[in-house]
């Protein structure tokens, strides 16, 4: 292993596909690789499983729970693509999925798993596990690795920074280049600071996948 390989530092970082803010982060996050020596590493969490079990539903308008239900099945597949083809898997097919969801706005697309699936190599039958409960001990495995650290009352993008886990940073449009380095050297100065927990506004903007 090189120096630079030995002192990269490994970025755990939670994802559903659905969320497009966590979308937006994750882009931020491979910018950071670019300027900073750091290196993603891809998990998954489910928004359905915080919000409909963890949370057990409350406070849930009828259409934002048929939208919880429909989630099951991104990270299902994700799930299962990683069991199957190992974790390396995730990042890239994150990002065919992603695309597809927020970038060209096929949310009620049914072929975007199965485009996605074929985008990176793996077999689009993989799709059929979306309505299945096959892989959610998987699913729920690496939820509750990262929200018994940071708690329920947050939601996605999450990372761990060292050994602080963290939500966020929630932010629009994606930094890019040197930007997205000073946020990032920020964000590790949060991490370092023992008994951080919050520091936030009032979102004004929709999100932006520029």
């Amino acid at each position: 292993m090189t120096d630079s390989a030995a002192s990269t530092l490994e970025v755990p970082f939670w994802f559903d596909p659905l969320c497009p803010w966590a979308w937006i982060t994750s882009r931020w996050l491979l910018e950071v690789e670019q300027v900073r020596a750091v290196k993603a590493d891809w998990r998954i969490m489910s928004l359905a499983y915080l919000n409909l079990v963890q949370r057990n539903g409350e406070g849930l308008s009828p259409e934002y729970r048929q939208l919880m239900e429909r989630a099951w099945g991104n990270v299902r597949v994700c799930a299962a693509a990683a069991d199957r083809h190992g974790p390396g898997v995730l990042g890239p097919l994150y990002t065919a999925i992603g695309i597809r969801l927020h970038n060209q706005r096929r949310r009620e697309d049914p072929t975007i798993i199965t485009d996605a699936l074929a985008e990176v190599g793996l077999t689009p039958s993989l799709a059929n596990v979306a309505t299945t409960t096959e892989f959610d001990a998987l699913v729920i495995a690496s939820h509750r690795e990262a929200f018994d650290a940071v708690g329920l009352d947050v939601g996605t993008p999450i990372l761990r920074i060292a050994e602080t886990t963290l939500f966020g940073p929630v932010v629009t449009p994606c930094p890019r280049g040197e930007a997205a380095g000073r946020l990032w050297d920020g964000l590790v100065l949060i991490a370092q600071t023992d008994g951080f927990f919050e520091l936030k506004r009032s979102r004004d903007r929709k999100a932006s996948f520029q």
